[in-house]
């Protein structure tokens, strides 16, 4: 058995050979037009140029191999394929027809081509309607949509067939035919009165059936999804381009006009289909959509004014217009209409198709003056995704804040779809949270200036998602701070209630046994006070550490930096070296100096127990990091470091808790070289005094 080859290698140069096959044949056409003789009977019969039908067929096939070479299986190249040919045909035979058909005489096969434009062409429309109904499936919507697909194209079938059996009768001009020209060669032997009213009944189903796949297209694209979506939305913009040719040429009774027409009601969805197989994101197309239907109801609009206007001064004067005055007043109706209309329609467009995004100013005013009046946290998030929903028009916006104790707030409008994207939300270069919005769809796409009004809604974002954050931050250190001072409150009460007070007590007694006993029994009386001076330096030591927990006294004896080094002493027997360092700082604020003491202290204590050093340094410098005094206080040794995985603990909780309740901030940090660093920064309020 011969081993299966890949076919794909073929494709090339099967396309290859319709787009010289197109090419030659518009040249033909170009070469028979430029010598056909315009008043002939040829030129009347087949009004037009065969060449721009030819040129369709070229530019049909152009686009064809463009998806052929990209992907040999995609059904729609091979339709634009078949459809240039038959284009191509089309042209030439016009153009033959136009060539050889002479006064005296005629050439040979002048009818079948006279067959092949007059009749054959009649099938040209149904090839259009039914690249639209069938893209970029391949298959019928399906449903009642399949049932009016399948009656739209066996309707233009029918309304083809029409033209293509029955004689000609009276609808071609009155022309002296040469000899052995037959304008009714190839139709069914029928009466002239047969044909009549069957070019117009055929030319009613095919503008049915052309609009019928144009309102597919539409309902298609609004069921369509993801990728699917992205190429009918190109489609969906040749519709509305379509109906904005229709609605310019509508009325025009100009052969040059009519042909224009024709190329680009053909060209434009093959070209649209070929950029939305090869290319959907080639370039804006929601940007493109939205001009595109604002011309489009623009023109209507206008025209409709127009023929309502010349209507009615046609009927008041009674019809003694004459044209030029009928094209004065529609150019005068045109400019008064046009500037008022198209702001308005600008508007209104923009508004249905991007949301509020080209007002941004207004959209972001707003949303300030709805956060102000929102309570803070969820609903301030809920207030910004709808606002960011409005301003785009998306179907879904969620916002998500990270709070610093791990948990998620999160605000969300609409519904998830199955494929978003996720920007970053950015407070003072820390990242708080995240907006999350639809990966596609027109709507989603961002120009740089709606990449500049997102960035501005995001940074409102971020300041409500900071200052909520901030507002709970507070709460919970308030609690904590007045759990905290209970809990002294009720340690230092428990001390001196269940300590020196019942110790006290004891003294008394004693020393008012000793005073009894001082004259009868000295030695005892002796004893007594011995034991009551014990007592009493028991009760001294308790004081004292009542004392050193509330604030250290070497802070008031020795200085911060002295009490450190008193401190670095105390830890370094049996430990690391320790060194306390400064830049002269100066009377210090109690509440710093405490903060201070215990963020080093706990740090050191750290370093002695589980960092296995050998050396540490404490430095504190006095710096201006916001243009704010503030005392940076920073721990360094050469340990072992943290792991990535140990969470933080009581002291490095109690370190930071420590600098938040003044307003500061600490940080810690394993450098690559090794060791740990614990940077505080505590502000010193109003300075240094």
């Amino acid at each position: 058995m011969q081993p299966s080859r890949d076919r794909r290698p073929t494709v090339p140069w099967a396309v290859g050979l319709v787009v010289l096959l197109t090419a030659a044949t518009f040249a033909g056409s170009v070469w028979l037009d430029l010598h056909t003789d315009t008043s002939g009977p040829g030129a009347r019969l087949a009004p037009g140029w065969g060449w721009s039908y030819t040129l369709l067929g070229l530019l049909l096939s152009a686009l064809a191999a463009v998806i052929l070479v990209r992907d040999p299986r995609q059904g729609i190249g091979w339709g634009l394929a078949w459809t240039g040919l038959f284009w191509s045909q089309d042209g030439l035979s016009q153009s033959y027809a136009r060539f050889g058909i002479r006064a005296d005489d005629a050439l040979p096969l002048v009818n079948l081509a006279l067959w092949s434009f007059n009749r054959l062409g009649a099938f040209l429309p149904l090839s259009g309607a039914l690249l639209m109904l069938l893209f970029p499936t391949g298959r019928f919507l399906p449903g009642r949509w399949r049932v009016a697909g399948w009656a739209a194209t066996v309707a233009m079938t029918l309304g083809a067939l029409l033209v293509v059996l029955l004689p000609v009768g009276d609808s071609l001009p009155d022309v002296a035919l040469p000899p052995g020209v037959d304008v009714d060669w190839g139709v069914l032997p029928l009466g002239a009165g047969a044909a009549d009213g069957a070019v117009g009944a055929s030319v009613a189903v095919q503008v049915a059936g052309l609009l019928s796949a144009m309102l597919a297209v539409v309902v298609r694209y609004r069921r369509s999804r993801g990728l699917e979506r992205d190429r009918m939305r190109w489609l969906l913009w040749s519709v509305v381009a379509i109906a904005l040719v229709l609605v310019v040429t509508l009325g025009l009774e100009f052969q040059a006009v009519n042909d224009a027409a024709i190329f680009l009601i053909m060209l434009l969805p093959a070209t649209a289909m070929t950029i939305g197989v090869v290319a959907p994101e080639l370039v804006a197309i929601d940007d493109l959509l939205a001009r595109t239907l604002l011309w489009a109801v623009l023109a209507g609009v206008i025209l409709l004014a127009d023929i309502a206007v010349v209507g009615g001064l046609s009927a008041v004067l009674d019809d003694s217009l004459t044209q030029r005055q009928l094209v004065l007043i529609v150019l005068l109706v045109s400019v008064v209409l046009y500037g008022p209309l198209r702001a308005r329609l600008v508007r209104g467009v923009r508004f249905l198709l991007l949301g509020r995004r080209s007002d941004p100013y207004d959209v972001v005013a707003g949303l300030a003056s709805t956060l102000e009046s929102t309570d803070e946290g969820p609903q301030q998030l809920a207030a910004v995704a709808r606002a960011v929903a409005t301003a785009f028009r998306v179907r879904y916006v969620s916002v998500e804040v990270d709070r610093g104790t791990g948990e998620r707030v999160v605000a969300t409008h609409g519904v998830r779809p199955a494929q978003t994207r996720s920007l970053p939300i950015v407070y003072r270069g820390a990242e708080v949270g995240r907006m999350v919005l639809p990966a596609r769809g027109p709507r989603s796409r961002l120009s740089r200036r709606d990449e500049q009004l997102l960035a501005d809604l995001v940074r409102q974002a971020a300041t409500a998602a900071r200052t909520s954050g901030l507002a709970e931050e507070l709460q919970r250190s308030r609690e904590r701070l007045v759990t905290a001072r209970e809990e002294e409150r009720r340690r230092i009460r428990r001390d001196l209630h269940d300590g020196l007070g019942p110790v006290l007590s004891g003294v008394v007694f004693q020393l008012e046994g000793a005073r009894l006993l001082v004259e009868k029994d000295p030695a005892t009386a002796g004893t007594r006070l011995q034991e009551a001076s014990r007592t009493v330096q028991d009760v001294v030591a308790d004081v004292r550490r009542l004392v050193h927990d509330l604030r250290p006294p070497a802070l008031d004896d020795l200085g911060l930096v002295g009490a450190l080094g008193q401190l670095a002493d105390q830890l370094a027997r049996g430990g690391p070296a320790i060194t306390v360092s400064d830049d002269g700082l100066g009377p210090l604020p109690a509440a710093v100096e405490v903060a201070a003491y215990r963020i080093v202290a706990e740090a050191l204590t750290n370093t002695v127990r589980h960092a296995a050093a050998t050396r540490a340094g404490a430095r504190l410098t006095v710096v201006e990091p916001d243009g704010a005094p503030a005392l940076r206080v920073e721990v360094a040794d050469d340990g072992i470091g943290l792991a990535e995985e140990v969470e933080a603990g009581i002291g490095l909780r109690s370190m930071r808790e420590r600098a938040l309740e003044l307003g500061g901030r600490v940080a810690v940090v394993c450098p690559p070289e090794g060791g740990t660093v614990v940077t505080a920064e505590l502000p010193l309020a109003g300075g240094q005094g």
